[in-house]
């Protein structure tokens, strides 16, 4: 009997516990901000469950210091069930994860990227924004 209760308390506590942690991981690339700036934009929608999204997560932690006082980078967690991220999820159009979109300075959108690409294309896309 006990091992039984134990089973179902591990069955259903085990994955809930992995979601919290998983959902609650920080960024250290960039804070969630909407802001509003004369810099060209990058905003890139991830979740932590998705292995283009951790292959991308790589490639723009290596590369967007070099540009960070070029480009201002928001990473929208799809997953975190916040108000702001159902708004741009929907005013992008976004269906699948990893979604990068770039925006030029004055705000109006150049490139869309889904899915991964290598590290060589992504700086080329960075470089051509102004």
């Amino acid at each position: 009997m006990k091992k039984n209760i134990i089973t179902v308390l591990l069955v259903l506590i085990v994955p809930i516990v992995a979601y919290i942690l998983m959902n609650n991981s920080s960024s250290d690339v960039a804070s969630i901000a909407e802001a509003t700036t004369a810099k060209p934009q990058i905003i890139k929608f991830t979740s932590s469950m998705c292995l283009d999204c951790q292959e991308m997560n790589k490639i723009v932690k290596e590369v967007y210091p070099q540009y960070k006082d070029k480009v201002v980078l928001t990473e929208i967690p799809v997953q975190d069930g916040k108000a702001f991220t159902q708004e741009q999820i929907k005013k992008y159009n976004v269906t699948l994860v990893p979604t990068i979109i770039m925006l030029d300075s004055n705000g109006q959108q150049v490139k869309r990227i889904e899915g991964a690409i290598p590290k060589e294309e992504f700086v080329q896309y960075i470089e051509g924004l102004k």
